[in-house]
This record gives structure tokens, C-alpha cells and sequence, in this order.
């Protein structure tokens, strides 16, 4: 008996295979839509590092100085993604802002774009009581010596603002050279900066991996207050030139120090109880608080480790406040190679 059943299963087989996409069939088969553009791999996008994919335990990895109990440690997956190598510089925001002024004055209206996007130049006098600011208010911005410095003075939402240009500015000239869009640039979510910063190192209280501030040379690693008010003791009384550190494992420079940077999340203290262990996010636009990483070039060493958490209001522009973008990674497992 079976072996009158063995030509109608190889029939039925060959049939569900070319159901199935293992073979074009005759028309009126289930062959997928065409003329589909054609995706090939993801390229890395300029300037930005692959961070791949994997879990780690978002947290505190030291003490909780300040007893706030708000980054208990938990086991979190990220998928792959892209970061910016550096803290946007003063020059990628000037080509924004020159941009934005050619090309949208008249839609946004002057006022708009010089209050809300326009770097905010006085918080290096507004930031510091009794602060001789005025040199850095003149030329930190506008001085090409400073070119290569994080842009600073720049709020939540003008961050958000960089963003969207960047990928209407990147896909006009994708459309234009017949390529497939590329996905939105964006602001890392706290849990991807966090990820990000430990470059690989699970449970690292720094970027470069331990729990101390200089390395073996006496070099420090990174730009930021030591000690009671040593500023300049790192090499910079300020902010430093990106990259003017080692990078961590995953080729991120200034992850600690610099300049803080902002994150897509709305601050919420009971957030690492309550949100997903698989890529989480705080998306609420009804809380003008906006989790800032990172510590700065005016903090003390506690406001670099990794795990410590912030916030700034989102409407607020500081002169330790930059930011950096990052753009989700597709088409590929999460633990394949990014390269």
C-alpha cells in the first residue's frame, strides 16, 4: 500500500516547496509581490560604529552614593544597532544649521530656528555663578578652533530636530543615487547608551572596562572633574576635541566625560522595574524630564560610570549637555557580524 502513496506525497511536497518560495511557479501561485527594490546588507552608516546585539545587566555596577534606589541592576537584551562614533561636533551642527537656514527659514520662521535650534551661546555665562563664561559664549561655537569640540547649548527637542534632518537629508540623497531609504537616525534610548558605554563589558563600572580613572601610565581616561576641582588635570579645563580619548570596545569614544548626552527616554525613577527586558524604552511625552548619560567635562567621577543615571528638563540647553544619534541595524540576526 505504500507504495501507491509515494508519487502523489512527492507531487504534494513539490507543490507545498514552490508554495513556499522554493520555486517560481506558473501564474496564480503564492510568489510574493515584485518588483521589490533590491536590500543588500547594511552598510555601517559614516561616522557611526556597529554595536552588536546581546544582553547584558543594565544598573548600577557600584555604589548607589546618592541612595536613590533608581538603577537596581536587570538582565536586558539589545538588538544590533549603530551609535555615532563621537558626540556630535560643533562643524555636523553647523552643516544642520546652514541647512536649516537656506532651506527653511520660511517655513519655520527666523525666530523659530534661531531660539529652538540655533546653539544656545549664553549658557556658558547663565550655567556658572561668578563664571568669566564671556570668551566661551563668543567663540565656542562660532571659532573654527573649536570645530571639532561637542556641540553643547543644544536642548531635547533641537536634538530631536538634528535627527529628523539627518535622515530626510541622507535618504534625499539615497532617492537620488537609486538606493533603498536608510532607517531613521535617532536618539539612543537609555538602555542602548547604556549598552553601548559598557562596549561589550558586562558589569563595567567604565567604559574601558575598570574601576579606575587613570590608566597604568597615569594618563587620565577620560575628561571630567577630578579630585576637588582639578579641571585641567585631564589635559582640558573644558570640553575636550571627540575623540581625544581611548575609544571602548566597541570603537565609542566619550562614552564617559566630555559632554553628558541626551536619550530618547522620559526620566522615570521606577523605570527598570517596570519597563520590557527586551529592548525597553520610555517613550512619555507627558514628562518634560529626558534621561541624560554620561557625566561631563564638570562632574565628578560618580556621573561617569556607566550605571549612574540623570536627567535633564527637556526644554533646557546646557554647556555640559551635547548629544549623539544612533539608527536601528535590520535585516540580520542580532548576534551576527554588524561589519
Amino acid at each position: 500500500m505504500n507504495k501507491f502513496l509515494v508519487l502523489p506525497l512527492v507531487a504534494i511536497s513539490t507543490l507545498l516547496l514552490g508554495g513556499c518560495g522554493f520555486g517560481k511557479g506558473p501564474q496564480g501561485d503564492l510568489v510574493g509581490a515584485e518588483d521589490r527594490p533590491e536590500f543588500n546588507p547594511q552598510e555601517v552608516p559614516y561616522g557611526m560604529v556597529p554595536c552588536p546585539g546581546g544582553t547584558f545587566h543594565m544598573g548600577q555596577t557600584d555604589q548607589d552614593i546618592s541612595a536613590s534606589m533608581v538603577n537596581m541592576n536587570k538582565q536586558v537584551t539589545i538588538a544590533g544597532f549603530y551609535m555615532d562614533e563621537t558626540e556630535i561636533t560643533n562643524n555636523e551642527y553647523r552643516q544642520f544649521m546652514n541647512a536649516i537656514r537656506q532651506d527653511s527659514i520660511d517655513v519655520l520662521g527666523e525666530e523659530y530656528v534661531m531660539t529652538e535650534l540655533y546653539p544656545d551661546t549664553t549658557v556658558w555665562v547663565r550655567d556658572f555663578t561668578y563664571h568669566m563664561g564671556d570668551p566661551l559664549m563668543e567663540y565656542y561655537y562660532t571659532h573654527p578652533a573649536f570645530d571639532d569640540y561637542p556641540v553643547v547649548g543644544v536642548d531635547w527637542f533641537a536634538a530631536k530636530y538634528f535627527c529628523n534632518w539627518r535622515t530626510k537629508n541622507k535618504n534625499a540623497a539615497n532617492a537620488e543615487a537609486g538606493l533603498a531609504p536608510t532607517p531613521n537616525f535617532r536618539l539612543p534610548s537609555e538602555a542602548e547608551w547604556e549598552y553601548a558605554a559598557r562596549g561589550g563589558r558586562d558589569l563595567a563600572t567604565y567604559p574601558w572596562g575598570g574601576p579606575y580613572l587613570r590608566n597604568s601610565k597615569g594618563c587620565m581616561l577620560a575628561n571630567f572633574k577630578p579630585g576637588r576641582g582639578d579641571y585641567a588635570s585631564d589635559g582640558y579645563a573644558y570640553t575636550s576635541p571627540v575623540g581625544a580619548f581611548f575609544p571602548n570596545d566597541f570603537g565609542l569614544y566619550d562614552m564617559s566625560g566630555n559632554v553628558a548626552e541626551w536619550c530618547d527616554d522620559a526620566y522615570m525613577e521606577a523605570s527598570v522595574p517596570v519597563v520590557w527586558d527586551m529592548n525597553p524604552t520610555n517613550p512619555d511625552d507627558n514628562e518634560p524630564r529626558k534621561v541624560v548619560r554620561g557625566g561631563s567635562w564638570k562632574d565628578i567621577a560618580y556621573f561617569l560610570e556607566t550605571g549612574t543615571r540623570n536627567f535633564e528638563y527637556q526644554d533646557s540647553a546646557r554647556s555640559y549637555i551635547g548629544f549623539r544619534t544612533a539608527m536601528i541595524q535590520i535585516g540580520m540576526g542580532t548576534n551576527q557580524s554588524l561589519n
